[in-house]
């Protein structure tokens, strides 16, 4: 089995890191609260009426029939359709200040749902798979699509869902309120490995982000040292650059994660285990051990061969 990735322990729709997020948490903590106290009232009146009207010896009347009592008719009629009123009032209003229309705005980041990982793309270069990056206090906006079937975008600390539909492109506006690593998942069942389709949100401060940016939108660097030359020649010739992308090279594959900077990301395959050799050659070795139902083929190399592949995609930051 693969080793386990340590995430936050803060993964909750009760504890918003977005405005929007925020703003559906409140919407939220009405509705809790509303629904309790409906709750506690009818559990109130079930006991108050199984004891006041409870069967005696002494007593097998019919208990008093009360009837056209028109101030408790009107009570139990207006004020649900009080509490419907206002509630609807809420959620229109909370839905116009978290959906913005996106008019000709250039989205932050494009995020692409494949089977099973999150292709991401940047305007300026830069791509990345898994682990996307994004400022904070500032709004940003995140263009969703589908490669292959339906997936679900879902950070819980940043409030709304938004689905990835073939041939649809969806939008989120974010702004994301402090630094940190958020997490969340697919919440679309998309396949085999629908439970292992990992997000993971790097938020950092404009500083930071840009240099992030500007790192990831340049092309791979390849060491002159001479294992790392001979895995790269491997990786050219044994038709990994079909699958692949790795900019610089002559690998352009559009099919699995861009590779170019692979070795600056924390984890492998979704967020599924942590990026280091040894997870690393375990998944090259025999993917469908490691990821049960991974479009990775199964290539027999050679330890050695094994080695220099890992060296060269070690390299890659």
């Amino acid at each position: 089995m693969p080793d386990s990735v340590q995430y936050v322990k803060d993964i909750s729709i009760f504890s918003p890191r977005t405005s929007e997020a925020v703003e559906l948490h409140t919407l939220n903590i009405y509705f809790i609260i509303a629904s309790s106290a409906i709750l506690i009232l009818v559990i109130g009146l079930l006991i108050f009426i199984s004891f006041k009207f409870r069967a005696r010896q002494k007593n097998q009347a019919e208990p008093k029939q009360i009837y056209s009592n028109r101030l408790l008719e009107i009570f139990m009629v207006g004020v649900p359709f009080l509490m419907v009123s206002y509630f609807f009032y809420l959620t229109i209003k909370t839905m116009k200040d978290t959906e913005s229309q996106v008019l000709n705005e250039k989205p932050t980041v494009v995020i692409t749902g494949k089977q099973w990982f999150w292709d991401v793309h940047y305007p300026n270069g830069a791509v990345t798979a898994n682990e996307i990056h994004l400022p904070v206090n500032e709004r940003v906006l995140l263009q969703l699509k589908a490669a292959d079937v339906i997936h679900d975008w879902w950070v819980p600390s940043f409030g709304a869902k938004m689905d990835m539909i073939p041939g649809v492109t969806n939008y989120l506006w974010l702004r994301i309120l402090k630094p940190g690593t958020y997490v969340g998942a697919c919440s679309e069942f998309c396949g085999r490995q629908h439970a292992n389709m990992r997000i993971k949100v790097i938020a950092q401060t404009r500083k930071d982000y840009d240099k992030w940016l500007a790192e990831n939108a340049k092309p791979a660097i390849i060491s002159p040292d001479e294992n790392i030359k001979k895995g790269e020649l491997l990786f050219s010739k044994n038709s990994c650059g079909s699958c692949h992308s790795i900019r610089g090279t002559g690998a352009n594959g559009k099919v699995g994660p861009d590779l170019t900077h692979i070795a600056s990301r924390g984890t492998l395959l979704s967020g599924l285990v942590e990026n280091n050799k040894e997870n690393l050659t375990r998944f090259i070795s025999n993917p469908q051990e490691v990821k049960p139902g991974v479009n990775m083929p199964r290539f027999i190399y050679a330890k050695d061969s094994i080695a220099v592949l890992v060296d060269y995609l070690s390299s890659l930051k």
